[in-house]
């Protein structure tokens, strides 16, 4: 840390940026973990994560007549996020239960079936008169594919989508 310590100013501030954009991608991968009760990668998680921000929040305080290193800490800190965001989006863990209002409820869910997902369809009454529910669990990188199942069989459906934790028995498509 000493190294770092002695890097000028802006090159500094490039790596408590670096420092913190780590720390906060690891943090927010954490959180996520943490909500679907994965332990073991929350704690490997939150090890390094912690690490990283030690040698980060040292730096600044290290350096506090140095705009730049707050600078960096504030943008690495915000850039973290996002990017933890991102990764996040594309490991696309967990499931969803998307539940689907239409009037051509029989379509959509012989859609679904026909690619291999399961539907329930129920009868409800909507504002307008009848309609089909159809309820659907499904992994969430399935989603994108069964949202366009969805508005091929009704370009006006209505989709809800909710993050489901913990699922037990049911299918899922293989």
């Amino acid at each position: 840390m000493a190294d770092l310590l002695a890097l000028p100013p802006l090159a500094m501030a490039t790596a408590i940026f670096l420092l913190r954009v780590v720390d906060m991608t690891l943090d927010t991968l954490r959180v996520l973990f943490l909500v679907r009760g994965q332990r073991a990668v929350v704690w490997f998680l939150g090890f390094f994560q912690s690490s990283i921000w030690v040698v980060a929040v040292t730096s600044v305080l290290g350096h506090l007549d140095n705009p730049l290193a707050w600078i960096g800490y504030a943008a690495g800190f915000a850039t973290g996020n996002v990017v933890g965001m991102k990764i996040e989006d594309r490991l696309a863990i967990g499931h969803r239960h998307l539940r689907v209002i239409s009037r051509r409820g029989a379509d959509i869910s012989n859609a679904l079936r026909q690619a291999g997902y399961a539907a329930t369809e129920v009868e409800g009454y909507g504002r307008d008169g009848a309609v089909a529910v159809i309820d659907a669990s499904l992994r969430r990188r399935d989603l994108g594919r069964v949202e366009r199942l969805i508005r091929a069989a009704d370009p006006g459906a209505f989709i809800a989508v909710e993050e489901v934790r913990p699922v037990h028995r049911g299918y899922f498509r293989s």
